[in-house]
């Protein structure tokens, strides 16, 4: 298996031998939640990183503050570590869907509930995961082999991160005004400092 110094990666302490899905584990005393921001409108969700809190409203707080002080944001979601299942990591120039095993038949019985599950890859190491669309699946595992139906041709693709939707708190439309920036904190945006500007009037001035 390859290894990393990535903290992203090494705290999931993957196991040696391949599988399918492994749960995303935590590593502090308050919960651990993922965030993925929306830069803009019609843009992907991608990863930006963890934070820490009690629960899933203080950590979406947290997240705000955090994630979309200082960079443009539109959108984000938040869902705990916990609730989020992961394949093993493969090479920049493969795909894990070559190597996630086909699920063991159900047993009989009353069939399970479909459910939204949203898929997010991890084009290359280095790089955030990123939230290619959602499949109906009775379970993770039934989810990964839906996504390997509906994205499997999109290579290449390190990694794949399945959550079900009902465990991700989301930012609504009706509030998307909580991202603009207030006339008296503009300094929070790096636009504000118009450092190219600045940057062409001093060669001007000493050209």
């Amino acid at each position: 298996m390859l290894s990393s110094l990535d903290p992203r990666i090494a705290r999931l302490a993957l196991p040696d031998a391949p599988a399918a899905l492994q749960p995303k584990a935590a590593f502090d005393q308050f919960e651990t939640y993922e965030v993925f921001h929306q830069k803009k409108d019609g843009a992907p969700f991608s990863y930006v990183g963890p934070v820490h809190a009690p629960s899933a409203d203080v950590a979406f707080l947290f997240a705000k503050e955090q994630y979309s002080r200082r960079a443009a944001c539109s959108g984000m979601w938040v869902v705990p570590t916990s609730a989020i299942s992961l394949t093993r990591y493969v090479g920049d120039q493969e795909s894990v869907y070559d190597v996630v095993p086909t699920p063991a038949p159900e047993a009989p019985g009353v069939p399970a509930e479909s459910e939204d599950y949203l898929i997010f890859h991890l084009k290359k190491r280095g790089k955030a995961h990123t939230h290619v669309g959602a499949v109906q699946a009775t379970s993770a595992a039934d989810a990964l082999e839906q996504a390997k139906r509906a994205f499997g041709e999109q290579r290449p693709v390190v990694n794949v991160w399945v959550m079900r939707r009902a465990d991700v708190l989301t930012s609504e439309l009706e509030d998307r005004d909580i991202w603009s920036t207030t006339p008296e904190k503009k300094y929070r945006d790096a636009i504000a400092y118009k450092v190219q500007d600045r940057i062409d009037r001093f060669k001007q001035e000493h050209s």
